[in-house]
């Protein structure tokens, strides 16, 4: 029988009204999820967990701001403000979040020298997370991605999970994006050209 399981992409407190990087009406979306958790035998979150000083906080490169876009050895990165550093409370899950639930914590962004949108790949899109194989050793064939943001997270989450060969989907009522007619509109469209279904 098939296996279904729900990701829940980066429900922390800095990417909420409040943190030091939110997404607008980010803490909307925590009762959709709690509903949503109930409904899925198998949860795994992801947690962007940067070390203080991240290369990619605009804060380290000199004459930056949040937002700017640089090359790195990876190839493009955007700057963000500081944000879910490791043991602050920015980095840790929203109190109303049913966490208990899950199974697995993936934790990304943990390399000093590169970031990770990704649950499943950092951005040089070669240095796994581990999640693929744990997916395929639990047997789940079929994942649901929410959280935030969905033009950025999620979003790269769902087209790396359709690559590795699960039916993906997103549901979009339970995601928030940085920027929902710029690159939320995009992200859209790519993942339906992936053969993501956006719900």
């Amino acid at each position: 029988m098939a296996q279904y399981c729900l990701i829940i992409v980066d429900l922390q407190n800095d990417f909420c009204p409040g943190g030091a990087l939110a997404v607008p009406d980010g803490n909307e979306i925590v009762p959709h999820v709690n509903r949503l958790i109930g409904e899925f035998d198998h949860v795994i979150l992801t947690q962007d967990w940067h070390p203080d000083g991240h290369s990619s906080f605009a804060s380290q490169h000199p004459g930056k701001k949040p937002f700017d876009v640089i090359d790195l050895s990876y190839g493009e990165q955007v700057l963000w403000p500081d944000h879910c550093v490791q043991g602050t409370r920015g980095a840790g899950f929203r109190d109303d979040l049913r966490a208990d639930k899950a199974e697995l914590v993936i934790r990304k962004g943990f390399r000093h020298a590169i970031d990770s949108y990704s649950a499943f790949f950092e951005n040089d899109h070669e240095t796994p997370t581990g999640l693929t194989g744990y997916l395929h050793n639990r047997g789940i064939e079929s994942v649901t991605l929410v959280g935030l943001a969905f033009d950025y997270c999620v979003g790269y989450s769902a087209l790396d999970a359709v690559e590795a060969g699960f039916r993906t989907s997103v549901i979009e009522s339970a995601c928030r994006s940085i920027d929902p007619n710029g690159t939320g509109a995009t992200m859209r469209d790519r993942l339906s050209d992936a053969g993501v279904n956006v719900l």
